[in-house]
């Protein structure tokens, strides 16, 4: 078995591979402040609620744009689990060429986005990835990783709406079914519906423009489905696409170092360094 973790600034993803299954997988709220064994002491319980043997488990690799928690988790892999992670970064297999000015800029979850993408969409391709911020990334028929476009995230918007206007209640964000609302809370709905879902199609038909028409757009994340639903452009919505990449970059990686990663103690004690994931 393969425990893929991602780490985002909001929502930390987990999942357990058996082969090219996905067993299990779990949504958590990341929690910088959190200790090793409170991380190690959740992940167990996950297994143990989830019926997995996590003696079984052959390994852990994790995707991070949150640097302060990959000493936590590196540790807990060792100390839990017996393992020690492999973080995708610079250095480690990915099959996917970074032309960026800066490569290491580039956030280990969207190497990751696009490891999948080809893989299970080919190229050219487009991945949308609601998190946080919204990001654009744009792989090539090659296989390459072109770079994109990131813009605030449909929950950061709602939030500055919340905050910044007194008068103006909190929302649930879906769609009203009509433009021109009639109420307030309405109208909000409206502009958070459909303002994301035409900034969607108005990036992705741009970015169309540049990379062909025939481009494959894909999106993953939090409101993937609910903005999918509006968009002209978004032709399939992946869950799991990242946690796929992961999986996929771990088979890239599994001989190099196999055996350095796994412990030979018994039980399970300690943890590794820090990493983040481009060719």
């Amino acid at each position: 078995m393969l425990l893929t973790i991602d780490i985002g600034n909001t929502n930390t993803v987990l999942g357990v591979y058996k082969g090219e299954r996905l067993a299990a997988h779990w949504r958590l709220t990341t929690a910088r402040s959190q200790t090793v064994d409170e991380y190690g002491i959740l992940a167990r319980s996950l297994f143990e609620n989830a019926g997995l043997e996590q003696n079984a488990l052959e390994g852990i690799i994790i995707s991070s744009v949150v640097p302060p928690l990959n000493a936590t988790l590196a540790e807990m892999s060792e100390k839990y689990f017996g393992t020690k992670a492999l973080f995708v970064e610079p250095g480690v297999r990915t099959g996917v060429p970074v032309i960026y000015d800066n490569p290491s800029e580039v956030g280990a979850d969207r190497v990751v986005n696009a490891v999948a993408a080809h893989a299970k969409y080919g190229g050219p391709c487009i991945v949308v990835d609601f998190g946080t911020a919204i990001t654009f990334d744009a792989i090539s028929a090659k296989g390459e990783y072109l770079g994109g476009v990131i813009v605030p995230g449909v929950g950061i918007a709602a939030e500055a709406l919340f905050a910044r206007a007194a008068r103006l209640p909190r929302v649930a964000i879906k769609d009203p079914g009509k433009i021109i609302g009639t109420n307030t809370v309405a109208s909000m709905q409206a502009g958070l519906f459909y303002g994301y879902v035409d900034l969607v199609d108005g990036i992705v038909a741009r970015m169309k423009e540049q990379m062909g028409e025939k481009t494959r757009v894909v999106a993953t994340g939090g409101q993937a489905s609910l903005v999918a639903n509006g968009s002209k452009h978004i032709e399939a919505v992946d869950e799991h696409l990242t946690l796929e990449g992961l999986r996929i970059i771990w088979e890239m990686n599994r001989d190099k170092g196999a055996a350095e990663r796994k412990l030979t103690a018994g039980p399970k004690d300690s943890g590794p360094g820090t990493k983040r994931g481009r060719k």
